[in-house]
């Protein structure tokens, strides 16, 4: 019964504060100037969320890039030509 009461309340509270913040957009969209700080804002988090996305591919690129750089050593080394001991003969 508590918790059903602490609920609504955080529930009330949430929506509360939802409908403030509509509020303050709608006044600050009806002052001058307002609806370019709206578009700039609305903007603004357009470009957070896709360097966001990029910004998680990262990590991906990264871990491949490690193993490609693995591999590149491996083959490398795989590649390596034996040395010889006694040097060559001039060609006559």
């Amino acid at each position: 019964m508590a918790t059903t009461k602490k609920a609504a309340a955080e529930k009330d509270f949430v929506g509360r504060l939802a409908d403030k913040g509509e509020e303050a957009l709608q006044r600050l969209s009806e002052l001058p100037g307002g609806q370019k700080a709206v578009t700039a804002f609305n903007d603004l988090k357009a470009r957070v969320d896709d360097l966001a996305r990029k910004v998680r591919g990262i990590d991906a690129l990264e871990l491949r890039v490690a193993k490609l750089e693995k591999e590149v050593a491996a083959l490398k080394k795989a590649k390596a030509p034996a040395r010889r001991s006694t040097p060559r003969k001039p060609a006559a």
